[in-house]
């Protein structure tokens, strides 16, 4: 064990916690934003209305936090891959 694996490990795993705890509550919002949208699909649908396709509010939100979601799990994912790096290394 020399000390690029250590930093690896420590930088990878800093990554892991930080991306997780980015990706986890913009995840959350994002699936409630989608259970509202989909209630006022199903509520226009029982109205005999036909919903407007112009964007909302809540499609923009929706948008962007499913970017940010991604970002904080693109930076999960390069913390596993430093991980896996930290063992590779000899």
């Amino acid at each position: 064990m020399t000390a690029v694996n250590l930093v690896l490990w420590v930088a990878g795993i800093a990554l892991i916690v930080v991306g997780y705890q980015r990706a986890r509550g913009t995840w959350a919002r994002y699936q409630e934003l989608k259970e509202q949208d989909a209630n006022v699909a199903r509520y226009d649908a029982w109205r005999g209305g036909i919903r407007d396709s112009n964007p909302t509010g809540a499609s923009v939100a929706m948008a962007l936090l499913r970017r940010q979601w991604q970002m904080g799990a693109g930076v999960a994912v390069v913390g596993v891959v430093l991980v896996l790096l930290g063992f590779a290394v000899r």
